[in-house]
């Protein structure tokens, strides 16, 4: 694959997974008068969780080209990818939240979230490509 076959497919699935993960978060906060931290927190995790699995699907095919099966194989992998992005969904969760409580509106809120995810998985590409998906066909 070469390198502009490699980013455009990575942007094309990171910005589905980002619509996933706010499709997700509209899905929870949908109907509440006011939003409030508890509310605005489960909203988080959930299109967190949502995006994490559809972005994990599409990069160990259509990236990373993994082939690895078996269970345990596959559960070691996927924990491995969610640990890679712990610190890049830090990045997410800080950008939204500090857009929302700066602007306070759902507009601000979702580019807090599109900027942070951006940031986020340029990082976590790298990090999935050196730690997670190491022995899989390497992309050119």
């Amino acid at each position: 694959m070469t390198r502009r076959t490699l980013v455009i497919r990575y942007t094309a699935f990171a910005v589905f997974a980002v619509m996933a993960n706010l499709a997700t978060q509209r899905l929870v906060l949908f109907g509440a008068d006011v939003v409030d931290g508890a509310r605005f927190a489960a909203a988080l995790a959930a299109g967190t969780l949502v995006g994490l699995v559809v972005k994990y699907m599409l990069d160990k095919r259509w990236i990373f080209h993994d082939t690895t099966r078996g269970v345990r194989a596959q559960g070691r992998q996927f924990f491995l990818y969610s640990l890679m992005g712990v610190a890049t969904t830090a990045i997410f969760w800080v950008t939204e939240t500090a857009f929302w409580l700066i602007w306070g509106t759902d507009l601000a809120r979702e580019a807090g979230a599109v900027l942070g995810l951006m940031v986020g998985y340029t990082t976590k590409y790298l990090l999935d490509r050196r730690f997670v998906f190491h022995d899989a066909g390497r992309p050119a």
